[in-house]
């Protein structure tokens, strides 16, 4: 079955979908993005992404390119146009086409918006989360805005790749106070030594990832103490657990950090225990 993109407007297949080669996402990285879950044909913490969004636009003072509801439904739609019941879907909207200029377009340019959706391959997730994952600490060389979901991602790509050649699946960013910050596409945890989850602060420095925050629903359901602190990499070292949380893969448990094994070197129980009870806490709106 090919593939359906909603493109400014139109529903169009897949390979043919196109935006203008001066759209200021493709000149500047002038937009932002969301990337969502689905499960079960249910949308997973809609509203919170869509909130997340909201943010996002209004910090780079980019306008809506219609409706919160319209947006719903046409996610809504692309969604079953590709028979999506176990996968994702991605939105970026930029400030739109315009004679490329740094300085912002004229007002009134209209915003651009992309929306596509694809199934993904439960079994790899599993097979993840049953193994645990590597990662690998790389020093953060990323603009001061890392709060704001933008599509100017490429020392997260440069993050990812370097992690990839050192036989990882993750990088994992530190301040240079040697301080743990989050991940190239995820927020960080660790179960410390007296058994409190425990994250950065979301107020600066981080992205407030939408599962990070459902999470910590998840840990209060489940009596689990959670801090907001923050820590460093000797502390994530000497962890009894480190995972690692996002949309698409809920949490996975993290078991070797730059070669070294974190605890016994398998998956813990109390990222096992979040993962189980995390679609029942989620916000789930029907496709």
């Amino acid at each position: 079955m090919p593939r359906i993109a909603y493109v400014n407007g139109q529903y169009v297949p897949h390979t043919d979908a196109m935006v203008h080669i001066e759209d200021r996402g493709y000149q500047f990285a002038d937009g932002v993005y969301e990337v969502c879950e689905v499960r079960h044909g249910l949308i997973v913490d809609l509203t919170r992404h869509l909130d997340r969004l909201n943010r996002s636009l209004g910090e780079l003072r980019i306008a809506w390119p219609m409706s919160r509801a319209a947006l719903t439904q046409v996610i809504r739609q692309t969604l079953r146009r590709n028979h999506v019941r176990n996968g994702l879907f991605y939105l970026q909207v930029t400030r739109g086409v315009a004679r490329r200029d740094h300085v912002f377009p004229r007002e009134g340019t209209p915003s651009s918006i992309v929306v596509t959706a694809k199934s993904t391959d439960s079994t790899i997730v599993a097979k993840k989360n049953a193994s645990g994952i590597k990662a690998i600490t790389v020093r953060d060389n990323r603009w001061d805005r890392v709060d704001i979901k933008t599509v100017g991602l490429l020392p997260n790509a440069l993050a990812r790749q370097q992690a990839k050649e050192a036989g990882a699946q993750e990088a994992i960013y530190v301040d240079h106070n040697g301080m743990v910050k989050e991940g190239a596409a995820t927020n960080v945890w660790i179960v410390d030594a007296e058994g409190v989850l425990v994250t950065r602060p979301a107020e600066h420095g981080i992205l407030r990832g939408i599962t990070r925050t459902t999470l910590i629903d998840v840990a209060g359901k489940l009596d689990l103490p959670v801090a907001e602190r923050y820590f460093s990499v000797e502390e994530m070292m000497s962890a009894r657990e480190v995972f690692i949380t996002a949309a698409t893969s809920i949490c996975f448990p993290v078991v070797s950090i730059d070669g070294q094994t974190v605890a016994n070197g398998h998956p813990g129980s109390v990222s096992q225990k979040i993962r189980e009870a995390f679609f029942d806490v989620a916000e789930k709106t029907v496709i």
